[in-house]
Order: C-alpha cells, then structure tokens, then sequence
C-alpha cells in the first residue's frame, strides 16, 4: 500500500532582492547534503505528491533531503540566519518526522542541526523518543519568547533610530558581544571559561574551537567544509556527559584555551607546522571524549564492556580517541583529503589522546625530563616536536592548580565532587571504595595538596625548563599560592581522620593522580587488578 503525501506548491520564482541576499546571514539550500531530514525547497514547487513505501523499504523523501548549509560555491550564502530560517526548517522537519512516522523509520540518534548557539536542539524533539507533550510545550514556549525577545531587541531599535552598524548574528548584539569580546582575550591565562559557557548558552567548547580553528587559518589552509565542521564540533560537545561535575564539554573547552596558550610560547610558535597545530586543538578539544565520570579501576572491578573491549590497558583514553574518529568519520570532516592522510591524521591523534593517561605520568616525564639534561631536543624532527605536542596536551589537561585561585578552587572543587560521587556508588554497591572518593576520609584540601606536590610541581617544574617565559612564571607563581591557600584552609577545617593525613603526605605519583585535577584518574595501582 502506497501513502501519499501532499506537499505545499510554494512560490519560489520570485527574485530575491540584491540587499538581502548582499547581507550576512543569506540562506543556501543544498540538495548534495543529507545531514538533514527536510526536503529541498527548489523541488517543492516541482513536485507536488510522492509515494512512501511500507516498512523496510527506502522513500524516496530521502533522495530529496535538503539542508540550510553553507555553500562554497555560492558567495551570497556564506552566513545562514538562524533566526529567519529555524521556523521554515522546523515546519519543513515536522512534516519530514510524520511521513517517516508513518512509514517505520526510526528516529535519527541526535539531532543534526549543526548550529547550537542557541539550543536549537529544543526545535527537533522527535516522535517517539519519550518527551511528553507537556515538556515539548515548554521547549517551544522557550524559543518563542527568545525569538520574540530578539525581535523586539531588533524593533526598538529602529523605533530609537538606531541604525544597525552591524548585521544580526545568530544571536543578538546583545547577547553575544560580551562572548566575542572574551574571544579577543583568549590567549589570556585568566581566561573566565565558566563566564564563557554562560553567555555562548552552554555552547563553550564548540564556539571557542571554531573561533581557534579560524584564528590559525586552519579552516581555509586545510578546505574544512563549514557544515561538516560545525556538524562534528556539535558532536563532539553532546558526547561529553554534562551531568558529570568535572569531565564535561566545559573541561574541554578549558584544555582547548590552555593548549592554545601553550600553543603562543615562543618555542612552539616558531616550531610547529599548521599540521601540528590542527592536531593539538582537536585532541585537546576530544581528549576526554564520552567519559562516563568513574576512573579506570572502577570499569575494571564492575567488568565494565569498556575494560574489557581494551583489555584493562588505557581503557578511557582508548574511548576517546575511537569515540573522537568515529564522530570524525560520521561527519565525513576530513573525506576530502587522500584515504593515507587521513588514517594518519587518526592515528596522530590517538598518540596524543593516549599520552594523557595517568598512568604513563612517570614515563613521559622522565623522558622529558631526560631530553632537557642532556638537550637533545630538536624541534625540527617531527618526532620530536610530537612528543612535544604530547607534553603540551598534558600540561593543558592538568594545568587547573595553575589557575588564579578563583578559577581553581572551582575546578577542584567539581572534581572532588565527581570522586565523592563514585565512592558512593561503590559503597551503594558494596564495592571497595577508590582511594580519595571516600567523601568521610579525604577533603578537597588534602587532595588538591597532595596532587601538586607529586604530579602538577614536577611536570611544570620540567616545562619551565623547557619554556622558560612568564606565562610558565605565572603558572608556577599561581601553584604556589593555590596550594598556600588550600594549606590554610585545612588547618581552619576540623582534622580529618588520621588514615588520610599520611595518605595525603605519603602516597606516591601513582596513587596522587587518582585524586587530582587530571582527566584521567587512573592509578597505575590499578594494574595489580
């Protein structure tokens, strides 16, 4: 049995005025892209019905997939106005969801809308995926009053006769200006990424990539299609788990910050190539990709499918790399260059991603350290200066005790959090606790000291040597007076039990780095599981 679906004639052979289509934010229809669920506009007016087979079979809907996406071809559409084209794509999407409805196709996984500068996400709430009328009332009441909200920004304006010096962005002058004014700053060292997540509307970690990939010129240098990219960056930030209080998407746009500083250091900017760069931010943008806020030993001891897909052995780091390649090959960002660079470009990703376990601390510091004794260094080899890049991301990853106090103690204080959490659950669960997740034994104090004491003051002690400016002043000055801080703190606080002082003070690099600021709290004392 055929079902018929009967699509709106629209009049689309009226021109398009030159002054709209000369201002930034013009819409381009794509035919060629399959990364939505709506049909092509330009073949509404041609096509009126088409029939849908039953279950099982393909519709012909999807050879007529269009999207609101950039076009290189087209320099009138280099923009999309976001607020302009999110009700004809929502109208163009709802009809989509009820055909396939109809016809048995399942749901798509996420939404692939590839701009969240608004949570435009709340414009794609599926059939079938649990959402309760009532929640789905709520989200479209949500984008109404933001809608109307920027029309009536936009409206007074023009009542005021305030002429509009700059175009309309996605979001509204005043919403965004303050994001793009830290933007300016992002090199800087106290860069706020908590204040960062708030005014790009939770969207941190795609909105500081993108503006970092352009800022190196990394997207015109390397033909990046701008759907693609901005497809993979949403990915990416909807893979990190927002509900752990620590390895979430604003983690990652904190590393990504860091490593762009680093980046800055006159010893790397003068030494790495584009290549290098690309990779860096990309692997510190997915380093800890998926992270399910439990370390290692946990995954081990509840036989998670995890530990035993990687056989015990860097079993986070391994998720987050697969996870970041998979995302890489699902939006297709690097199809367009040779099959050989591209499996390259993975597996120099993986290398660095790997290189942030934990466990490997000692390892990679003693060969750093090695280097710098002897001098061996050489930038223009290109293993060294991946070994390099590798240093880099590791510094980034743990640099939070280097931070200004007012942005440490946050980030110690939401790790802690995430370590309390899982000992709770182990003891919910009759399971030994981790050490420091023991919220009655440890203090946020006692375990930030013990974490710059053996792992954060020896590898930054070893990159001052390396790269001796003030950035690496300031970030030693900075753990200095955290770990003062921190000091005071414990002696105004009730003593903990005295199981947890000597730990504190006695444990080893090994058992520190499970109760650090690392994204990877993996003690190599998890072997002896």
């Amino acid at each position: 049995m055929e079902v018929c679906y009967q699509l709106p004639v629209l009049p689309l052979d009226r021109p398009v005025p030159k002054h709209v289509l000369s201002r930034r934010g013009a819409i381009s229809f794509s035919s060629s892209s399959s990364l939505f669920g709506a049909p092509d506009p330009r073949q509404l007016s041609q096509i009126t019905t088409f029939p849908l087979v039953n279950r099982g079979r393909k519709s012909r809907l999807e050879d007529r997939r269009g999207a609101i996406s950039y076009d290189s071809s087209d320099q009138t559409a280099l923009y999309i106005r976001m607020l302009g084209a999110c009700v004809v794509f929502k109208q163009l999407f709802a009809r989509d969801v009820r055909v396939r409805s109809q016809v048995g196709f399942e749901p798509e996984r996420r939404s692939s809308h590839p701009y969240h500068c608004i949570d435009f996400r709340t414009l794609h709430t599926r059939l079938g995926c649990g959402a309760s009328a009532t929640s789905s009332e709520k989200t479209e009441k949500r984008v109404h009053r933001l809608l109307s909200f920027q029309r009536y920004l936009h409206s007074s304006r023009l009542l005021r006769g305030i002429p509009q010096q700059i175009p309309l962005h996605i979001l509204d002058e005043d919403y965004t200006g303050q994001a793009r004014c830290m933007l300016e700053k992002v090199g800087n060292w106290n860069f706020d990424v908590f204040l960062f997540d708030k005014l790009t509307n939770g969207n941190s970690l795609v909105t500081l990539t993108f503006h970092l990939l352009n800022h190196y010129d990394l997207v015109e240098l390397f033909q990046l299609d701008m759907v693609k990219l901005w497809r993979f960056l949403v990915l990416v930030q909807e893979d990190y788990h927002n509900d752990n209080p620590y390895h979430n998407a604003v983690h990652a746009a904190d590393v990504t910050q860091a490593m762009h500083c680093y980046l800055q250091e006159p010893m790397l900017a003068k030494s790495l190539t584009s290549f290098d760069i690309l990779l860096g931010i990309l692997a510190a943008a997915t380093h800890d990709l998926g992270h399910p806020g439990v370390n290692q030993p946990f995954l081990i001891k509840t036989d998670h499918y995890l530990a035993k897909l990687y056989k015990n052995t860097s079993v986070l780091e391994n998720h987050h790399w697969k996870s970041a390649v998979g995302l890489l090959r699902e939006t297709g960002l690097f199809s367009h260059l040779p099959p050989e660079d591209s499996l390259n470009m993975e597996r120099e990703l993986g290398s660095l991603i790997l290189a942030t376990d934990i466990s490997r601390q000692n390892d990679y510091l003693s060969r750093f350290r090695t280097h710098l004794d002897k001098d061996s260094l050489c930038l223009r080899n290109a293993s060294h200066r991946h070994f390099i890049l590798q240093m880099t991301l590791k510094c980034a990853d743990i640099c939070n005790p280097c931070r200004p106090w007012e942005l440490s103690k946050q980030w110690s204080e939401k790790v802690t959090a995430e370590f309390f959490q899982q000992g709770d659950i182990e003891k919910e669960h009759k399971l030994e606790v981790s050490p420091f997740c023991d919220r009655e034994k440890n203090t946020v104090g006692n375990i930030q000291i013990g974490f710059m004491t053996y792992v954060a003051e020896p590898l930054f002690g070893e990159w001052a040597r390396f790269s001796d400016t003030r950035l690496s002043q300031t970030m030693l000055g900075h753990m200095g007076l955290n770990k003062a801080s921190w000091g005071s703190l414990l002696q105004e606080q009730s003593p903990i039990s005295e199981e947890a002082e000597p730990a504190a003070a006695g444990t080893d690099t090994k058992d520190v780095a499970a109760g650090g600021t690392s994204s990877k709290e993996i003690p190599q004392g998890s072997k002896e599981s």
